[in-house]
């Protein structure tokens, strides 16, 4: 073993002996996000805490990356550091196949809870082993005020979404008809993924077969890059904090993708030069009708977590209408119904109707647990298509074999 290796395992049963140390120094550990998610579970550990009282909490508030191999590494070496974590939508079908998370009762699952987001807890036979708590949902942009003065109407299609951007574009040279993130990997690739399901396209078929190189996709590609013709000269290279300035600064017609932490931004006087102007619906659809992509954040109970009784009660506490509706103030989008509906939240957050329409049309990304692998070849040759270094068809036929070939490696 190259010294490399050994400071690298080192390293590694470094993090599991800290770990596990912590879930014996508290009554219960959550691993989970950080900023505004970390402030939501200390929100909730608060309220929890007053119902249990003498509970020792502990979160840990980790950045993205950090978190996934902090929770593969514990869950996978059977530490029991943890006793709720929480976990991005893509990484369930992982966990859940490894069978790492332990099974929740299925009451917690109740009607108010919108069935897409309930979904992507559950296995292939339906069992449930995580809930949604973060109700993130991919939405589209397009400034009001801009198709009123060209006399057009909201987009329906993506054949609407050109044309708007080609009318717009054309007659006002200080506004780019539409903005997207075209940087290589997961940003490219959310933004083409609603494009791709509105022509009745995917990456892969039901029975986990690569699809992509089809001519389905290569339409939904054919539209793609014909936006790239009315968005800014170096879209290519956009990412979120792009694409929220384009849209903040009054530059931009429509954005093919929008977050909901991106959209209080897009209303406040102070940091928008159209405040009020945007307006949010779910992607289009085409020959397929809308399919928003999920973002959804969830939690879960690890099979080894020595509390495991305690997290199920926080579960089901972190849940409820009343916690969700005062994470919702604090601008984290729920997961049920009833906290859409909320006459003060629609009032403080317009777009919430939308939001909802948007998250029960919504479509997951593709349930394997390599997803991360995939994307990351699919968004190098949707980019190599965007730039002009391969054309559509060679990068859709070579996604198609790198895939493949990924997943074979991968033995899938």
């Amino acid at each position: 073993m190259t010294l490399l290796n050994r400071l690298r395992a080192l390293s590694a049963a470094l993090a599991v002996s800290i770990a596990a140390s912590h879930a014996v120094a508290a009554d219960l550990v959550i691993a989970g996000r950080d900023d505004i998610y970390g402030k939501g579970i200390a929100e909730a550990v608060a309220g929890f805490t007053k119902l249990h009282p003498g509970t020792e909490i502990e979160v840990l508030k980790l950045p993205n990356a950090n978190l996934y191999q902090k929770l593969k590494l514990s869950m996978r070496e059977g530490t029991g550091a943890y006793d709720v974590v929480m976990m991005d939508d893509i990484w369930s079908p992982e966990f859940i196949g490894n069978g790492w998370l332990k099974p929740l009762p299925a009451s917690l699952a109740d009607a108010d809870l919108i069935p897409s987001t309930v979904a992507l807890g559950r296995n292939a036979s339906g069992e449930l082993f995580a809930l949604p708590i973060v109700g993130n949902v991919e939405m589209f942009a397009y400034r009001k005020d801009l198709l009123a003065k060209y006399n057009l109407q909201p987009p329906r299609n993506w054949d609407d979404v050109l044309k708007i951007a080609r009318t717009v574009g054309g007659a006002d040279k200080s506004v780019s008809g539409v903005v997207f993130r075209g940087t290589k990997g997961n940003p490219i690739v959310t933004g083409f993924l609603p494009i791709l399901w509105a022509y009745g396209g995917d990456v892969l078929d039901r029975s986990g077969n690569v699809t992509i190189d089809s001519r389905e996709a290569q339409a939904a590609l054919k539209t793609f890059l014909a936006l790239k013709a009315s968005a800014p000269q170096d879209v290519d290279v956009y990412g979120a904090a792009e694409v929220r300035d384009a849209l903040q600064r009054g530059v931009a017609a429509q954005a093919i993708e929008v977050w909901p932490a991106w959209i209080p931004a897009l209303d406040d006087p102070k940091q928008s030069r159209v405040a009020g102007q945007i307006a949010l619906q779910a992607p289009p659809g085409q020959t397929a009708g809308p399919a928003p992509m999920l973002g959804i954040w969830q939690m879960a109970i690890p099979k080894d977590a020595p509390h495991a009784k305690l997290a199920q009660d926080f579960l089901a506490y972190l849940s409820t209408r009343e916690t969700q509706t005062r994470l919702a103030a604090l601008g984290i989008p729920p997961t049920r119904k009833s906290v859409y509906e909320d006459v003060a939240l629609v009032r403080q957050y317009r777009w919430y109707p939308d939001q909802l329409k948007a998250l029960e049309a919504g479509r997951a990304r593709p349930r394997v647990k390599d997803w991360q692998q995939i994307e990351s070849i699919l968004g190098d040759q949707l980019q190599l298509a965007l730039t002009g270094q391969a054309s559509p068809d060679d990068a859709l036929r070579q996604a198609q074999q790198k895939i493949t070939q990924a997943m074979a490696a991968a033995g899938k």
